[in-house]
Parts: C-alpha cells; sequence; structure tokens
C-alpha cells in the first residue's frame, strides 16, 4: 500500500513531542523510523529486533509517541498487540487481524464502499448526538499460515 508520509516525518514527530515538553531523541528517531519502513503495524519485539533500543525503552518511548499521536497501537486479539504510525501521518487503511498467531496486515477497500461507509457513520454519529466521527475497520479471522 502506498502511504503518504509529510514533508518530513522527523521534523512533525519532534514538534509534536516539543509540544508536551518532550524531546525527540536517538531513540524515539530509531523507533519512528522502523514504523515508517515496516509500512504495516509491528509488535514490540519486532520494534525491539529493528535496534531501536532496550525493551524498557521502547515501551516507554511507545507510550509517550501514543500520547502526542505519532504511534497507534492496533489492538488484537488475546496478548496481541502491533503499533503504527497514526492515519495522519500516513494514510486512511483498515486491518485485516489473525486471531490465532496475531498477525495483522493492512487493507484498502474499494473507494465506493469507502465512500458508502463514510456516509453510515456520519448518519448514525449524527443520530446519536457526535460530531467529527472518523471510523477504524478492523477484520478478525485466521490467516493463511494458521488456517
Amino acid at each position: 500500500m502506498m502511504r503518504r508520509m509529510p514533508t518530513d516525518l522527523h521534523s512533525t514527530v519532534a514538534e509534536r513531542l516539543r509540544r508536551v515538553g518532550q524531546r525527540y531523541t536517538e531513540q524515539r528517531e530509531a523507533l519512528v523510523a522502523a514504523l515508517e519502513r515496516a509500512r504495516k503495524p509491528l509488535s514490540t519485539l519486532e520494534i525491539v529486533q529493528a535496534r531501536t533500543g532496550p525493551q524498557s525503552s521502547v515501551y516507554r518511548n511507545l507510550a509517550v509517541l501514543e500520547h502526542v499521536g505519532v504511534v497507534r497501537r492496533v489492538v488484537t486479539e488475546g496478548e496481541f498487540a502491533r503499533f503504527e504510525l497514526t492515519e495522519e501521518l500516513t494514510e486512511h487503511h483498515h486491518h485485516l487481524i489473525c486471531s490465532n498467531c496475531g498477525k495483522v496486515e493492512d487493507v484498502t477497500i474499494p473507494t465506493d464502499l469507502e465512500s458508502t461507509m463514510d456516509r453510515t457513520v456520519d448518519r448514525l454519529a449524527k443520530r446519536s448526538g457526535f460530531a467529527k466521527v472518523r471510523h477504524r475497520l478492523d477484520l478478525i479471522g485466521t490467516c493463511r499460515s494458521c488456517a
């Protein structure tokens, strides 16, 4: 999937961190770069294996980057979790999630279906008094390897 990145992803991340009194350290930069290269949600183990720092630092840095809207946690079944750059920094997409191994694949859906979904979500939100609604669609199943 082709992803749209800000003109300078790292400047954007540094500015977001600066707004909350945090620094864009080498470890945080390595973590963001690993997620950018991967172009798919990564587990904490995969992030650690990408040499982004010790595991304890990875957890702390993920929490800070999630707080400032750089990283998003993809919640999966059971104990699995994956992390990716937020859609604001990439593009809107959905996920296929394996309920057995936790594998996550990014998927896009046809434009006409996405438009229909947006209209439906807006209509549902309006009925409930919600504003500025967006959606995420995570499809849970069993991947080819686990089937």
